[in-house]
Order: C-alpha cells, then sequence, then structure tokens
C-alpha cells in the first residue's frame, strides 16, 4: 500500500494520460472504422479495394511495428513535427480501426437487403442509405464485439509505455530508484485498468438491454 500512496501523484498522472490516451483512440478509431466499414460495402470499386487492403494490411501488423513506424519511422518523413502522445493515438486509431471496421460491417451485412433497396427506390443516395437506415441498425447489433474491441484497445495502450507515453515507463524507472518494489507497483497498474474496464463492461451490458436486437 505504501508504494500506492508514497507515489500517488505518480500513480494518479499515469492513470489520468492513459485515461486521455484512451479516449481520443477510441472515438478515433469508431470514427475510422465506420468509414472503412462503408469503403467496404461501397459500390464504388476503388473504394472497396482500398477497404480490404487496408484491412487485411493492418489487421495481420503487429501493433508494436506500427507503434515503431509512428515513434521512429515517421519523424524521418519532417511531415509534422508531432508529440510521442499523438504519435501513440495515431498507432493506435490506424490498428483499431481495421478490427472496427471489420465488426460494423458484419452487422452491416446482418441488415435486411430490402432495407437498402427501399431506400434506393425512394431515392436515397448511398451514403445517406448508409447513415440514416444501415448503420444506426448495424452498430446495435454488434455492440458486444465492438465493446470488447475497445477494451482490447484500452489494454493496447499499456504498449505506449515502450515510447514515454502515458507516464508508464518513467513510473517503473521512478519506483526502482526510489527503492519501491515494482512488482508491487505494477500490481497496481493491473488494479487500475481493472478500475477502467468494470465500467466499460458494465456499459456494454447496458446497451445491449437497451439496442437489443430481436431475431
Amino acid at each position: 500500500m505504501n508504494v500506492l500512496l508514497d507515489n500517488f501523484g505518480l500513480f494518479g498522472r499515469a492513470f489520468l494520460n492513459t485515461i486521455e490516451l484512451f479516449v481520443i483512440s477510441a472515438i478515433g478509431s469508431l470514427i475510422g472504422g465506420m468509414l472503412l466499414a462503408g469503403m467496404r460495402v461501397s459500390p464504388v470499386p476503388v473504394l472497396r479495394s482500398f477497404g480490404a487492403f487496408y484491412v487485411n494490411t493492418v489487421r495481420n501488423t503487429p501493433l508494436t511495428l506500427v507503434f515503431f513506424f509512428f515513434a521512429f519511422a515517421y519523424p524521418r518523413l519532417e511531415i509534422l513535427d508531432l508529440s510521442f502522445f499523438t504519435r501513440a493515438c495515431a498507432a493506435l486509431v490506424v490498428y483499431t480501426s481495421a478490427f472496427v471496421c471489420e465488426v460494423v460491417r458484419s452487422g452491416i451485412n446482418t441488415v435486411p437487403v430490402g432495407q437498402a433497396e427501399a431506400s434506393r427506390a425512394l431515392g436515397f443516395t448511398f451514403p445517406q442509405t448508409l447513415g440514416s437506415i444501415i448503420l444506426p441498425q448495424a452498430v446495435r447489433s454488434v455492440i458486444p464485439p465492438l465493446t470488447s474491441i475497445e477494451i482490447a484497445l484500452l489494454k493496447n495502450t499499456t504498449i505506449a509505455a515502450g515510447f514515454s507515453v502515458a507516464e508508464a515507463g518513467s513510473l517503473y524507472q521512478t519506483l526502482s530508484e526510489r527503492g519501491y518494489n515494482v512488482l508491487v507497483g505494477l500490481i497496481w497498474v493491473a488494479i487500475g485498468f481493472v478500475i477502467l474496464v468494470i465500467p466499460l463492461t458494465a456499459y456494454q451490458q447496458r446497451l445491449e438491454r437497451r439496442w437489443s436486437v430481436t431475431r
């Protein structure tokens, strides 16, 4: 307990930065995943091909390799001078969007084809049909796997520690320098992640009850 109390400020900053990293990455990956899902079911062949290429490439690439690119290769491109935190968010969004895309696409496939045909008969464009009719139903049917992906995203933020993000790396080093048991510190970090995951799971169950889809 002394490890936590004596270093509460250090743990608190790392905890809050982890939440910030997760929230930004979760919102970005949801938006990116839905855009990719729209491309995967688009009537435009080029968009379908791009969506399929992106998803197949990213899903078969280790997340650590994506982090290495944004941490070390991206600065050499000299495009924009971004902080480690911003690049970590970008890495998580790029990686997680591919998984969100496939979950949303599976939900789109559960929506009866007749609804899309009816919307086209009424003069709706493809974006209007997708955004107003298909996606709202598709997202409701995939709440459990979508929440599981976001929980996995939360746990994936730990990889950012190796790139000086969320202060997790400095947390371990500081505990060691101050003579505290690092293993005990890691246990408190694990408890912190459990505290973050429990509300997500509860929110998932609430949405399932509220948006349950009758088959």
